[in-house]
Parts: structure tokens; sequence; C-alpha cells
């Protein structure tokens, strides 16, 4: 039987209970148990896949396509699991399925309510990654939002049921929430973790375990005092302070017995954790004897979230080259107009020894794109380019190489002459935008003696992807005869999803999104690939500076 741990937070929204949540799945692991998490978000959209990025931030997607809030992507990277479409649930979807239940007549004449019908299948779906994995031991699900948000009262009534029909020893709490410091006073102050809890504690939830962020450790005395007026147990309150890395969170719970406690909560009996192998990979990611320098050329960056995943890759890809890799945020309509010439972008990329262009929707900022995808072909510095960061270097190609004038994507420009990205022909007709994407893993066959090839060190790969538009076949025989090579395409050949341009240190574009599948301990080769290059460049430039 499966136990059920449910993480709430308090006080105000983005304190980390998904970090919390994948750390705590990250020392279930290790501890040897079947681990599952989830993520269940109050709001009424659907999934992510439809909200601005400036909205919400990053969608992560799983490998059956599933459009997922970005705390998915912590989960795998965390418990290094892929997750499915069932381990994230939205209030959208609960009412959508209600109601093409009553539309059926299903519930046979009943008035349809929030209690017993939202609850009620609110309570099937956390039982249902049990059911559906029968060997798992532990199910976490985090509850988005904050405690007291109206939207996401159903929720919580529903884990107050669900703890209700279940034995004690199988449900557990954990309630995350802000100890601030009050640097007036010279003092953390308590207060609002007491309310968050109060809060809690009326809709009849008791959390069993606290994790409170703060800048510092709490200390003994507040611990205390949270603890008697939170009416748990002083072991039970953890704190979370601020870490130079989200890697360090599972070794700092820890190393305060979190995992344990909650173990002996949920009556589960089990090995001594192995975190060892973490340990060493965090001290390589904390302490590293190189630095490199990489420009993100993006249409969000004002929203670092949106593009999430590629930060991560980015960490994840500096630990086996011993490397911390800085990011440069560009914005791609800075390297836009007439007066953006070869001299202010030699300014602007100065100090970088890689570039990669990101993923993204719409014609805003493409021409910064093609600009910045040229100055790294022509400079000889080393890129990646991610979905639309394809589209572009093709795009940049066609103009500029291949000779095609006023090459473009259908995306951006329906009437341009030479349409060298066109709409899939599985998405012509398609009306409603949710879900309808090329969406999840495919498999994808890479040409022998590549540069992808040898990244990748196989010829037969899968990939996440989520995208409309694709390379127009019609113009792959004009590519090759200019020397650009087409190293990984989908079985059946008719779909692009690598290209390389020749003759240049490190140019690669992929029509998928190679971050979604990196992990910490196993970074992913295009991004260890790229950094390696950059590194190989800045050693250059340090020779060549030398003399």
């Amino acid at each position: 039987m499966a136990k059920f741990v449910f993480v709430t937070g308090g006080v105000v929204s983005a304190l980390g209970k998904g970090i919390a949540s994948a750390s705590l799945g990250n020392l279930l692991k290790a501890r040897g148990l079947n681990v599952i998490l989830q993520k269940f978000d109050p709001y009424l959209n659907v999934d992510p896949g439809t909200m601005s990025p400036f909205q919400h931030g990053e969608v992560f997607v799983l490998e059956d396509g599933a459009e997922c809030d970005l705390d998915l992507g912590h989960y795998e990277r965390f418990t290094d699991t892929n997750l499915n479409q069932d381990n994230n649930l939205t209030a959208g979807r609960v009412y959508e399925t209600i109601l093409a239940r009553e539309r059926k007549g299903e519930y046979l004449g009943r008035t349809v309510q929030v209690i017993p019908h939202v609850t009620d299948e609110i309570k099937r779906r956390i039982q249902l990654s049990a059911q559906q994995n029968p060997d798992v031991d532990v199910v976490i699900t985090e509850i988005g939002g904050t405690v007291g948000d109206i939207e996401g009262q159903p929720f919580l009534e529903a884990i107050r049921q669900f703890r209700l029909e279940q034995p004690v020893e199988d449900t557990a709490s954990v309630h995350l929430t802000l100890v601030p410091y009050i640097d007036a006073a010279g003092e953390i102050k308590t207060k609002p973790t007491q309310h968050s809890v109060r809060e809690l504690r009326s809709i009849g939830i008791q959390p069993d375990f606290l994790v409170c962020r703060a800048k510092e450790p709490i200390g003994d005395d507040a611990r205390r005092k949270i603890a008697l007026f939170c009416n748990l147990p002083a072991d039970h309150v953890f704190d979370a302070k601020d870490a130079e890395s989200i890697y360090e969170v599972p070794l700092n719970l820890h190393q305060q017995g979190l995992d344990a406690v909650v173990c002996e909560r949920l009556g589960l009996e089990t090995q001594a954790p192995d975190v060892s192998e973490w340990e060493k990979m965090v001290q390589v990611l904390l302490n590293p004897p190189e630095r490199v320098r990489i420009a993100i050329v993006g249409k969000y960056i004002e929203l670092k979230d949106a593009y999430k995943s590629i930060i991560e890759s980015f960490i994840h890809a500096g630990i086996p080259n011993h490397a911390a890799v800085e990011q440069v945020w560009v914005d791609s309509e800075s390297l836009e107009g007439e007066e953006v010439g070869e001299r202010k972008m030699a300014e602007m990329f100065a100090d970088c020894h890689g570039i990669l262009v990101p993923g993204g929707f719409g014609d805003r900022g493409i021409q910064g794109k093609v600009n910045a995808i040229r100055f790294a072909r022509e400079n000889g510095i080393p890129f990646l380019g991610i979905c639309l960061g394809l589209q572009c270097a093709l795009i940049e190609i066609g103009r500029d190489v291949v000779g095609l004038e006023m090459a473009g994507s259908a995306e951006f420009d329906a009437s341009t002459p030479h349409p060298v990205i066109h709409l899939m022909d599985s998405q012509k007709g398609i009306a409603n935008l949710g879900g309808t994407m090329r969406l999840g893993a495919y498999p994808c066959e890479v040409k022998k003696g590549s540069l992808a090839a040898d990244l990748y060190g196989q010829i037969e790969i899968s990939e996440r992807h989520r995208h409309r538009y694709e390379v127009n076949n019609a113009y792959r025989a004009r590519f090759e005869e200019a020397g650009v090579v087409f190293s990984g395409l989908s079985p059946d050949g008719n779909l692009v999803e690598i290209v390389e341009y020749p003759d240049h240190p490190f140019f690669l574009a992929v029509q998928f999104h190679p971050e979604l599948k990196s992990r910490p301990r196993r970074a992913h080769p295009l991004f260890r690939g790229l950094v390696a290059a950059a590194l190989q460049r800045q050693s250059r430039q340090a020779e060549t500076a030398a003399g």
C-alpha cells in the first residue's frame, strides 16, 4: 500500500514548494523507496500550454507529450524519473472531466457540486498514480498556490477528506512557510508562520512537519516557539535557509533529519540513505576550477523561469566540464535595427564564449535571433539552436549562404517567397491551440560521423518536442548543396531534427528540446558539448592574448 505526503505552502508564493517536494523525493529515493511526485495546480487552465511564458514561466513537456508546470522538471531532475500526464492536475482539468460526465448524464440527474463531485475527482487523481504503479511506496503531492487562496480550497478540502479516510500512518502533511528577517528589528519573525498554520488548521489539516524558508538558520529558540504555537514537536520544524544552489537543498534537509522523521511518521523501514554521489556532484558544482560565459539570446528574458530547464541544463553541463557556466542574457529585440552593426554585435558578445538561441513563438525578436546566429557562424563562436533556434538558423543560412533572398518562416510571414520553415502537415486545419502541437518524445536517427553522433555516442536517440512548424523539405537539397548537414532525421526521413554547419568549431541546431531531459548527474550531451566547445574557445583566446 502506498503512503501519501502532501506539500502545501503559506504566507507568500514562490517559496520553493517544488524544490522542497523534489528534495524530499530525492531523499526518500536514496533510502531505496519507489517515489512518485505530482503537482496539483488550482488555476482554471486545463494545462499551461496556452499560457504566456511571462505569466507562467516555462512549460515543461513530459515523455508522453503532457504540457506541465515547471515544477515537474524539478521532480524529474531531482529523482531522475520520467513522469507522465497523470502527475500534473489543474482545476481546469478537474472541471473539464466533471462537466464531460455531466453532459453524458453520468450523474443521473443529481446536482453537480464542489462537494462531493469536485473533491471526489481530486481524491481519485491522488490515488491514480499509486494505482497505475503498484510498486510505488510514496506519492508526494504538491498543491500549488498559497493556503488561503480561494481557488485552492477544493484541493485542500479534498486532502482533508483523503487523510480522514486513510489510516493515520498512511498520510503526512508538510507545510512550507516564510520566516522573514526584519532588518529594523534585527530579528526573525515567526508570526507569519503561525498565521499560516492557523489558516491550514481552520480547514481541518494539522501539518505534521514545517519547513521554514529563511535567509539564515532560524535557531533553536524560534524553532521551539514555532513548534509550540503550531502544535507539533520541535524536531518536526526544519529550516530551509537560502542556498547557493538548489541542489544543496536535499543535503541540508537530510542533515536535519527530515527524511528520517517522515519515514518514521509513515511507518516505513528503509535502508540508510546513500547521498555520497549527490554530495560529490554538489561539491563540483560549488567549487568549479573554470568559468565560461555563454549568451542566451531570448524573447522572454525578463522572466528567467521561462528558460528554467535551459538554466539547469547549463548547470548540469558545467559539472563534467569542471566549470561554472555564467549565462549572459541578451534580449533578441536589442539586436534588431539598422544601428545594430558588426561593431555593436562584437561589443555585445565580446566576453561570451558561446551562444544559445532557445525556443519561442511569434515574430517578435526574430531578426535579432537571426543576427546573433549569423554573428556566431561567421566568427566561429560555438552555437546551439533549440526549436525556434534551429528554424532561425536555417533562415539565416538560407539568406546569407544558400542565396534564398527573403527566406523566412510561414509562421512569421505567410507571403515569404522562400518558406524554408512551414507548418507541419499534421497541424493544418487545427483550430484549438491547447495540446495540439507535436508534443513529447519522438525517435531520431543520427547520421554516422556527424558532430551529433559524436556527442551522443549513438545513432538512435529519443528527444522531446513542442512545435508546430518544421523544415520545408522542398529546400533540403539546396541547403545540402551549400554544405549544410541534416544530421538527425525522423525514422521515416521526413522530419529534420538536427542541423549542422561545416567548417565551424561547433554549430548545431535541433528541432527538439534537449533541456527537458538533462539531469544533474547526467548532463545532456548537447549542452555538455557546447560548454566544452566554449571552454576551448576561451582557452584559445587566452593563448592568443598571452602572445
